[in-house]
């Protein structure tokens, strides 16, 4: 059961900040929010970098869902998980590599640009450092752009994946039996 729920009395700033949200790319209040909106102000700039890495970056969806289920299996996020394997799926994931993520294993990957996020993601998740042969390689596949975009990504949603697990937001509905209950 959720630790926060939305206000069911919001403040004009809270009404405003999920207003925002609710007319941006989305077209709802993203999870996070119902933790975040105590500070509006973090709610309102926190959901836009959100939209910004997600929608706009010159990562293709698919490979920005690869991504966000790496985060989201380090942090053995479930609403995380549940939500970016729906739309992982509808990007043209191979439910293989999705499946391996869950169970901790290599996946077999498609391409270069591929096993450079998956890389790049396990690399600087997993150790919070990006090796210099990694880095030059993830660049040269990526560009400095996409490897600073995917960076970015996964710093944010580590963040959501944090905020996910710290108030239970999701669940118990979200709960993905493929990632176990540790972490």
């Amino acid at each position: 059961m959720a630790r926060l729920t939305l206000p069911a009395d919001p403040t004009p700033e809270q009404a405003e900040a999920c207003a925002e949200a609710a007319s941006g790319i989305r077209g709802r209040v993203p999870a996070p929010m119902i933790a975040w909106i105590r500070n509006p102000e973090l709610a309102r700039r926190a959901q836009k970098l959100g939209e910004l890495l997600r929608y706009q970056t010159t990562l293709e969806p698919k490979l920005s869902e690869l991504a966000i289920l790496v985060c989201a299996r380090h942090w053995t996020s479930h609403y995380e998980w549940t939500v970016h394997k729906r739309e992982g799926l509808k990007a043209g994931m191979d439910p293989a590599v999705v499946e391996a993520i869950a169970a901790r294993r290599e996946p077999t990957l498609a391409d270069d640009r591929e096993r450079a996020v998956y890389d790049v993601a396990r690399t600087l998740i997993g150790t919070a450092r990006l090796p210099q042969a990694l880095h030059d390689q993830a660049t040269a596949v990526l560009g400095e752009r996409g490897l600073v975009e995917l960076v970015a990504l996964l710093g944010y949603y580590s963040m959501v994946a944090l905020t996910l697990n710290a108030f239970e937001i999701g669940l118990p509905d979200a709960r993905a039996p493929e990632l176990g209950d540790a972490a």
